[in-house]
């Protein structure tokens, strides 16, 4: 099938689960060639096997240069990026006076996020798409969260500027940010399961579904984000939340 994503270059990284995942999934179903890399491969195999032409995957850190370094190595033969999606994150409970916490947060979520964009920057296409991930809670407070939601604050605004200092270059810059999806960030939490299980309940009720998103409704998005039908948007958050948000 061809369209407008066939035959193009992805690059996503926090690929093994989730939101990362599935945005490989649907690049990969439209036909576009994707380069991968999380620090392990996950639940990536079964898309590795049906795909073995269009996917490729490396294992790597997005905090350490040197497996950025090579990412752009492996990248570079390719030919030039047209999308960019770097997508891996962590979320850890902390207390908000506790400093390290924001700065093991903001590794990944903000330096490692920028850091790739900062590797690919001479290999992205002109046009390009770049698409962040943030989260709803910029919107919201949540005890325990302190650090990782002023790690993904801290990346919404940077991608604001970014798209004013990228947009000569025809590089859209945007930021989709997921409100509660079924992922396995969740689980990693450290939080007791009867706690979990009351956590959810109560955000289940502020959820005009009355259910968590699956990382495909968020996934799509992104995907349109990335598409010449969101090329008028630029700089932009784009809040995903089942109407969470909005009570």
């Amino acid at each position: 099938m061809h369209n407008e994503f066939s035959q193009r270059l992805a690059v996503v990284t926090g690929c093994s689960s989730g939101i990362g995942l599935e945005v490989c999934r649907l690049l990969l179903e439209a036909g576009t060639r994707v380069v991968g890399m999380s620090r392990t491969l996950g639940e990536l195999a079964p898309l590795q096997h049906a795909y073995p032409q269009q996917l490729h995957w490396l294992a790597g850190d997005v905090t350490q240069p040197a497996d950025l370094q090579a990412l752009a190595r492996y990248v570079q033969p390719l030919g030039a990026i047209d999308y960019l999606v770097p997508n891996a994150g962590i979320a850890e409970l902390a207390e908000g006076v506790q400093p390290q916490a924001f700065a093991r947060q903001w590794a990944v979520n903000g330096d490692g996020a920028l850091n790739t964009l900062a590797v690919l920057r001479g290999q992205l296409a002109s046009p390009a798409a770049v698409v962040f991930i943030g989260t709803f809670l910029v919107q919201r407070s949540f005890p325990g969260l302190a650090a990782y939601i002023a790690s993904k604050a801290a990346l919404v605004a940077y991608a604001r500027t970014l798209a004013v200092e990228l947009a000569a270059a025809q590089i859209r810059v945007n930021t989709v940010s997921p409100g509660p999806t079924a992922t396995a960030i969740w689980g990693k939490l450290g939080l007791p399961e009867e706690t979990l299980a009351a956590v959810a309940s109560g955000v289940n009720q502020r959820l005009l579904s009355g259910e968590f998103l699956d990382a495909a409704a968020v996934a799509e998005v992104v995907l349109f984000q990335l598409s010449r039908g969101a090329r008028g948007v630029w700089g932009q958050d784009w809040v995903v939340d089942n109407g969470f948000t909005l009570s």
